[in-house]
């Protein structure tokens, strides 16, 4: 009789998972195969839910899929084993504190909030929970709220979320046929020149070693470049300041075309003027000099953002002023 065998198990870690199918219900629907996935996997961490999908274990309908495939209602989704930690388990299994948000806009269909810097706007990553989470716990009687769009971490301003499913499916489409009109402000090292008004260079997304994303310009050539267009209008330019060891910068509004992962920060760094206070692709000496002169964190903010209601049709334009971290230092600066 053949004797049953057991594995080690390392410390910390729970047993993988079984091999099991998920349906989608009407509610997912629409959505993308990894916001999907990575609220089926509760306790993974993100870099490896992107993993299990790249590796073609993640299957829809006995197909491979990629990140960005939208899942139907009906839908068959294969969950590989995965291994949890017992840390990220437990994280997951406590709910995310409630939280409301400063609202620019709300009605039956859509929230339109401005959302403060440092705040993930979902869980993963290293981070537990986010802004939709946080939502969803200090409005329990919400039947549906979902994202609409992205903001990085690390970017404050306008951010969308649908409260029906039909609102959500009609701003995604914009979105994504790029009806939608989004402008950035964002203080740059340097004086930006008046005359380079447009940045049309493809982007690059990788990861490192240790699993975190990051972007690079790349040319048309290469096989993973993604196009990435964008629109540079100064704004402002203040002076240089030698008593405190500052160059000139430069306050611009940049409307993006296209919505690459941090497509942005990599198009104005790629011609010579980071953004102030990136961590990622700035000028990372600069920067501890401008924490020393109260500038904290990364001067990006999603200022305004135009787009057709999705009930009404109407064109509807939002704006959110600079939070006042960043409109003091600016107003500081001579």
């Amino acid at each position: 009789m053949p004797r049953a065998t057991t594995r080690s198990q390392t410390p910390g870690t729970a047993a993988p998972s079984a091999v099991r199918t998920v349906e989608v219900d009407a509610e997912s629907a629409g959505q993308r195969l990894d916001n999907f996935l990575l609220r089926q996997l509760k306790g993974v961490p993100k870099t490896h839910v992107y993993r299990i999908i790249r590796s073609g274990e993640v299957r829809i309908n006995k197909g491979r899929a990629s990140a960005d495939t939208r899942v139907n209602a009906g839908d068959q989704v294969r969950l590989p084993p995965v291994r949890v930690s017992e840390k990220m388990a437990d994280k997951a299994e406590r709910p995310a504190p409630a939280r409301e948000f400063p609202l620019l806009l709300e009605d039956e269909h859509l929230i339109a909030i401005d959302k403060p810097a440092g705040t993930a706007v979902h869980g993963g990553s290293g981070v537990s929970f986010g802004v939709i989470e946080q939502l969803r716990q200090a409005r329990p009687q919400a039947r549906f709220l979902e994202l609409v769009h992205r903001l990085d971490r690390e970017t404050s301003g306008i951010l969308l979320v649908a409260k029906k499913r039909s609102a959500l499916t009609q701003l995604q489409d914009q979105f994504r046929q790029r009806e939608t009109g989004k402008t950035y402000l964002a203080l740059v090292v340097g004086t930006w020149p008046a005359r380079k008004k447009l940045i049309d260079t493809p982007l690059h997304k990788y990861l490192q070693p240790d699993g975190e994303r990051r972007v690079r310009v790349t040319t048309p050539e290469d096989p993973d470049a993604m196009r990435a267009i964008t629109l540079v209008k100064v704004r402002s330019v203040l002076p240089e300041r030698p008593d405190a060891g500052l160059p000139a910068f430069t306050l611009l509004e940049v409307t993006i075309k296209t919505g690459r992962t941090h497509q942005i920060r990599v198009h104005l760094a790629s011609q010579g003027h980071p953004i102030a206070g990136d961590e990622k692709y700035g000028d990372f000496e600069l920067n501890r000099q401008l924490q020393r002169q109260g500038l904290k964190r990364m001067f990006l903010h999603a200022w305004r953002l135009q787009f057709d209601h999705p009930a009404s049709g109407v064109r509807t334009e939002l704006l959110a002023p600079l939070p006042p971290d960043l409109a003091i230092f600016v107003h500081d600066t001579p």
